[in-house]
């Protein structure tokens, strides 16, 4: 396949920006003529795929829209009802699938969420706070002088700062960002293990349509899309969640389980961290080095990524439910890793909130009630087949990975008595642990499912275009 046409796609989808600093915008449109004049306006700011042959620039810009919003266009009804079912009905009524219950039920979410007035997310990146500002002031004229939008409600996020460092560090300690999928025609740098994996132990790109609506899938198909066909060609969903990290919470469990993991072991603390997510904090994967982090492993790029876990069934390097094995199984249920071709996601996001460091205040309780967390977003061409699936069947069930009922250790919504199984060996210093009466390490804040169209399909919509015969 040759190169897609990345004038044509929003470069949010194409690539992660690596940008400190982004504020999240969620918009109530107006009458359909003005907010369609207001989108009109939008495209001359949309930022495309196309390469950036002079650097990054000092700001992007990009719009996804919810049901309610494509509706509040004025498009077709055929137009709308031929959107898949899950997007029609959006994240909050699929609580029960997802397993937003409990604390992570709607009844909790931030007061945006549940009122199902989001219209559209406007999403901005950028280099500075102050480039941050002028577009964001930019974008605010243009909701007022064509009377075609209202911020409802907007997040700031920002790469976390330590030791006057930018960092790829997460409000847990780790370091984020690996292992995002390759796609064929998508130029990027690739990485071995970010594809799929093939029977000679290669990696390859894994099919466009896992990403991109208009394209064969890693079944032949193509994903189901909107009608007419040029609305959804270079289009895909997105899911957006808001989750609040327990730091404090997360701190003390790794404390009391880390005592009883090693008594008397300085590094019992860190492997432990390592054994619930499948890396250790610095991103060394513990499956290649499971014994200690090694910067040699976690920064090159030909092998921070490259690694399965077949040979590793019993889970002894790395536990069969670690939150990194959960989500990203690689070859561990056989098949060369073909089972988990079609449900894999592209991430993106940045953590909100302020950095707390490790020696900082005793009192863990004040950490959980501070407001941080993670902006989480997710790219994929079928929200049920790849997110919700992940989600309900990998997160909330671990069946596939012969756990039975037990939950991701980090994501899942644990009810009273559930339990993190850290399997071991009679190697010293890997001892067997079962980790018990787990707490809500993460909360759902809200969030909903979005439709992030190409850039000829936002023209579609401006100009009153979209016509399903």
């Amino acid at each position: 396949m040759s190169k897609l046409n990345a004038t044509d796609i929003q470069g949010f989808v194409l690539r992660g920006y690596n940008m400190p600093f982004a504020r999240y915008c969620f918009l109530r449109l107006g009458e359909p003529k003005r907010a369609r004049a207001f989108l009109d306006r939008l495209l001359g700011v949309i930022t495309t795929g196309q390469t950036w042959d002079q650097g990054k620039p000092q700001s992007t810009v990009n719009i996804a829209f919810t049901h309610k919003g494509l509706a509040a266009l004025d498009l077709p009804i055929a137009t709308l009802i031929s959107f898949p079912v899950e997007f029609q009905q959006g994240m909050r009524a699929r609580g029960g699938i997802l397993g937003d219950t409990g604390v992570n039920s709607d009844e909790h979410w931030d007061p945006l969420w549940r009122e199902d007035d989001v219209h559209a997310w406007l999403g901005i990146h950028a280099l500075s706070q102050n480039a941050l500002h002028e577009r964001f002031t930019q974008l605010q004229a243009m909701m007022e002088e064509t009377g075609g939008a209202t911020l409802l409600d907007s997040e700031d996020a920002a790469s976390l700062v330590i030791d006057g460092k930018v960092t790829l560090k997460e409000h847990f300690g780790y370091t984020d960002g690996f292992g995002n999928p390759d796609y064929l025609g998508v130029e990027r740098s690739t990485q071995p293990g970010q594809g799929k994996l093939l029977d000679d132990g290669t990696w390859a790109p894994l099919a466009t349509g896992e990403l991109l609506l208009g394209y064969a899938d890693e079944a032949g198909e193509l994903p189901v899309a909107p009608i007419p066909a040029l609305l959804a060609a270079n289009g895909t969903f997105m899911v957006f969640r808001k989750l609040h990290q327990n730091v404090g919470t997360f701190r003390r469990f790794l404390n009391e389980w880390a005592a009883r993991y090693g008594a008397g072991n300085a590094m019992a603390r860190e492997k432990l961290a390592s054994k619930f997510i499948g890396r250790w904090r610095d991103g060394t994967p513990v499956e290649l080095s499971p014994d200690r982090p090694d910067p040699a492993i976690a920064q090159d790029p030909k092998r921070s990524t490259n690694f399965t876990y077949a040979q590793d069934a019993a889970g002894t390097r790395c536990p069969i439910g670690a939150h990194m094995r959960r989500v990203h199984p690689r070859d561990a249920f056989g098949f060369q890793g073909r089972l988990i071709n079609r449900r894999r996601i592209t991430r993106r996001g940045l953590p909100y909130g302020p950095f707390a460091p490790e020696d900082g205040p005793a009192d863990l309780s004040e950490l959980d009630a501070q407001d941080r967390g993670v902006l989480f977003m997710v790219l994929n061409a079928s929200i049920s087949r790849q997110f919700e699936f992940v989600q309900q069947q990998w997160v909330n069930y671990g069946n596939d990975a012969h756990l039975g009922n037990d939950k991701d250790m980090l994501m899942g919504s644990h009810a009273e008595g559930e339990k993190y199984v850290v399997q071991g060996d009679a190697t010293p210093g890997n001892p067997p642990l079962v980790c018990a009466n787990l707490p809500i390490f993460v909360e759902l804040r809200g969030g909903e499912y979005f439709f992030l169209p190409s850039i000829t399909a936002l023209g579609m919509m401006a100009m009153e275009l979209v016509d399903p015969r």
